[in-house]
């Protein structure tokens, strides 16, 4: 007796159905609070919230872009899930795996398959040592390869990131801004991971040299079938490189929807902010300009502060504008979970703003 035809089973799914991806990458409710102390005897009197209940995927081979002005808890999330910053709260799971319950020795072998390029590509790297040897630290930490093999895998990583095989011999002072993250991206892909996260790694240096490491970081993904999560300010930055992109305010995620949608529909008054900020090639484009008004509030209990002034400035410059739309800091105070608008596309819902 043959089997049955799967085709004609009611409960097969229809021709060309691909099942969608796996997350590689998975965190829930991801809480960092700092621990503020105050006194002889510090007591404990508050806390600062940097992130305050995160929750995101990361694909295989894609790019998931966190972007939000300074102090918004972008890099506080980058290393919460890599355990560099010890995490409130929250789940994270790699491959099925929970990291934040993972053993000592089982988070050294989960390092090998998540990596980190920081933003200081000066600070990241130990002046007194070489370049080959800084590259080479990690494969000989995880004993990848035998010590006489290391050498020659550093100099094919120098030039697979742009440099010289000779730069081995070099000191990180030897070069410029940019070379030096190229270093540093050597350094994090010496133990072959399959997640990075780029820890605003070209906020340092001249804009053409952006494009090369943009370019750089671009051509390893396609090569190596990496993910990243690419932490960055700028949102002209992350158009062309990320797949996904998820808005930051305050320690929360405002808005999360893939690249186009964002740019082309954004829903949340704090994106849009965002966006109007971004400088465009073409100086004679029309578009709304729109302006936030008052500072950052504080994270430390700032529910309990006094909201900012909603009033516009008394500076005869700042006055009420024709085309300009102006958003206060108070309104974006209003920060509830996210809500799916459209697929794929979930955004915070703000209140309008009041007279």
């Amino acid at each position: 007796m043959s089997a049955p035809d799967p085709t004609t089973t009611p409960d097969a799914p229809p021709a060309g159905y691909a099942p969608p991806p796996t997350p590689l990458l998975q965190v829930r409710n991801l809480k960092t609070y700092f621990p503020v102390k105050r006194g002889l005897l510090k007591r404990h009197v508050g806390d600062v919230r940097a992130v305050d209940d995160v929750s995101f995927d990361v694909f295989p081979g894609k790019s998931l872009g966190l972007v939000g002005e300074s102090g918004c808890g972008k890099s506080t999330v980058g290393r919460s899930l890599l355990r560099l910053i010890p995490a409130t709260s929250g789940r994270v799971h790699f491959r099925g795996e929970d990291v934040f319950t993972a053993s000592r020795s089982r988070m050294r072998a989960l390092r090998r398959e998540m990596q980190i390029i920081f933003q200081d590509p000066v600070g990241s790297l130990n002046p007194r040592m070489t370049v080959g040897r800084i590259v080479g630290e990690p494969m000989a930490v995880h004993r990848l390869h035998p010590r006489s093999e290391i050498p020659d895998r550093v100099r094919e990583l120098l030039v697979k990131v742009g440099l010289h095989r000779d730069h081995a011999e070099r000191y990180p002072h030897e070069f410029s801004g940019g070379q030096r993250q190229r270093i540093g991206i050597a350094r994090a892909l010496s133990l072959g991971p399959a997640f990075v996260v780029c820890d605003e790694p070209v906020s340092a240096l001249d804009v053409s040299v952006q494009s090369q490491v943009l370019n750089l970081l671009n051509d390893l993904q396609d090569e190596f079938s990496l993910s990243y999560l690419f932490i960055a300010h700028n949102l002209a930055v992350v158009e062309h490189f990320c797949d996904r992109i998820a808005v930051m305010y305050l320690g929360r995620i405002v808005e999360l929807a893939d690249r186009d949608t964002l740019y082309r529909n954004p829903q949340h008054p704090y994106t849009r902010a965002l966006l109007s900020a971004a400088p465009m090639p073409d100086p004679d484009a029309e578009r709304r300009r729109i302006v936030l008004l008052g500072d950052v509030p504080s994270p430390i209990h700032f529910f309990n502060q006094p909201p900012p002034a909603a009033d516009l400035p008394v500076d005869s410059d700042a006055r009420p504008q024709p085309g300009v739309e102006y958003v206060t800091r108070k309104r974006l105070l209003h920060r509830p979970d996210l809500v799916e608008v459209g697929p794929g596309h979930f955004v915070s819902p703000a209140p309008a703003e009041g007279p």
